[in-house]
């Protein structure tokens, strides 16, 4: 079986990408959600290896979302995506424990060597 991913963004075009880029990588067990809500209950079901998640989001935003998992699993892996001039936040999600972010518009390649980074592969 191959590393679970769960992409949260509320916006279902980005999720899409982000699904297809890592798809094309040979992930193939990948999740979706729509807002940090939507993502800590996903974590909570189907235990990700890894959470590529938006900061931006209506009703529980990436920052909220990063500290109920971290609070679930003090090892999760969380990306969080921001972006651009949104400095203060990424450091605010880092400093929450997200292992990395990746600036929006998305470079596949950041994506994929990001992912690859943290999991070691598909």
């Amino acid at each position: 079986m191959g590393k679970k991913i769960l992409c949260v963004d509320d916006a279902a075009f980005m999720r899409k990408m982000v699904k297809d880029t890592l798809s094309k990588a040979g992930y193939t067990d990948l999740y979706e959600a729509v807002d940090g809500a939507d993502a800590v209950e996903k974590f909570g079901e189907i235990s990700p290896d890894l959470v590529i998640m938006d900061i931006t989001m209506p009703n529980m935003d990436g920052l909220e979302a990063l500290k109920a998992i971290r609070a679930k699993d003090g090892n999760a892996n969380v990306v969080m995506c921001s972006a651009m001039g949104q400095e203060s936040m990424v450091m605010d999600a880092v400093r929450s424990g997200a292992k990395d972010f990746i600036v929006k518009p998305f470079k596949p390649d950041r994506v994929i060597s990001t992912v690859g980074k943290i999991l070691g592969g598909p």
